[in-house]
């Protein structure tokens, strides 16, 4: 049920007041009155009208003055001007004020009524335009959101169908291995070197789930709270110690520079990734004679750590720059060098990097080389060591 329409005079003259009270309280409208202004204000303080019935020439405070703590109070009250000093200026000036309408003194009782019904007319038209702008806004958030699903399904779909294509092939090694050993058909002195490519496909397999449960983890930002004051340059050090051999099989020259030991607030576990992946990254994709160098110093003025790892690799076409973060995302000149990749490194390094609010750069030049060079915030307590 509709509440009924409450309405406050604000006027000096009793007469003006009552008079009102008895036009509007027949018409079913809840009536009020204040005498000056101040306590017209208490009053709307105090309780919520519909609409302000206000003399603008007053003793003490001015109807304009009310006007303007009006505004304040509730800008959305409907306020008409009554007055018996009406003029052209002073309409204008209320107006300005935010007054609606304006009605002259002496008025009928029919004029007073039509005013009102007016003004009551015109809420209930700009209120229906509101909600038609708002159920048109929600119609096309509701298209965006519909087309973003859209998008995120897809995404989804290509996002499984490469999946079970990279785990499909490790698995169907160690299926056929597994088979041609238990029905037979491997030599016993051949079943060493089978064993050891099904232990590869196998280690392969397990790295790739390691890396999607890392992604995952990074997007939900499970073990972010974990954080605490990391040693990038001894991150480093133990990432670079267990990537030494694979870059010595694959005649890649490992250099270092660290030039400080900056410290960052980060899970050590999401350090070591960036590092491990960027680091891998370069070595993968570098041919034999080639070189892998990784430097490290702090920028204390600007509170960063700034780490780089350059390579003398294959390189990037510029047109794909923009999408080796990507999930899965590879090259194809990267495919062709390297049988073996799930193209989820560079996604997990650019997840570590914005859950740490730091930022990472590309520059390559297909077959001379490739720099990833980032920035991490340091710590507050950080220092050379």
């Amino acid at each position: 049920m509709d509440q009924p329409v409450r309405i406050l005079v604000i006027d000096d003259e009793v007469g003006i007041r009552e008079g009102c009270r008895r036009v509007l309280a027949p018409q079913g409208f809840l009536v009020d009155t204040a005498e000056n202004g101040p306590i017209g204000l208490r009053k709307l303080r105090e309780n919520r009208y519909d609409i302000l019935l206000l003399d603008i020439m007053m003793p003490g405070m001015s109807g304009l003055e009310v006007l303007r703590q009006v505004r304040l109070i509730d800008p959305d009250l409907i306020c008409i001007i009554i007055t018996g000093y009406a003029t052209v200026e002073l309409a204008v000036q209320a107006i300005r004020e935010g007054a609606q309408d304006f009605v002259a003194k002496p008025f009928t009782a029919e004029l007073l009524l039509q005013f009102i019904q007016r003004e009551l007319e015109r809420r209930t038209l700009r209120r229906e335009a509101e909600r038609v702008r708002a159920l048109e806004e929600e119609a096309r958030e509701l298209t965006r959101a519909k087309a973003e699903l859209q998008k995120l399904e897809a995404v989804e779909g290509r996002f499984m169908l490469t999946l079970v294509h990279i785990l499909r092939a490790p698995v169907a090694v160690l299926q056929n291995s597994i088979q041609l050993i238990r029905k037979g058909y491997i030599p016993p002195e051949e079943q060493p070197e089978l064993l050891e490519r099904a232990e590869q496909r196998a280690g392969e397999l397990l790295a790739t789930l390691d890396d999607l449960l890392l992604l995952a983890y990074l997007k939900e930002r499970i073990g972010f709270s974990r954080a605490e004051t990391v040693s990038l340059a001894e991150v480093l050090e133990g990432v670079l110690a267990s990537l030494k051999a694979r870059a010595d099989r694959q005649g890649v020259t490992l250099e270092v520079d660290v030039r400080d030991s900056p410290r960052v607030r980060a899970n050590p576990d999401h350090i070591r990734a960036l590092w491990s992946h960027l680091v891998d990254n370069g070595i993968r994709y570098t041919p034999s004679g080639g070189r892998v160098r990784v430097t490290l110093e702090a920028d204390r003025e600007r509170g960063l750590a700034v780490g780089a790892v350059s390579d003398t690799g294959i390189g990037i076409p510029p047109n794909e720059i923009p999408r080796i973060f990507e999930e899965f995302y590879r090259t194809e000149e990267a495919k062709r060098m390297q049988e073996m990749g799930t193209g989820l490194g560079l996604c997990i390094v650019r997840q570590v990097i914005e859950m740490y609010e730091g930022t990472i750069e590309v520059d390559s030049e297909v077959g001379r080389g490739t720099t990833f060079r980032f920035t991490l915030p340091l710590a507050e307590t950080g220092g050379a060591e």
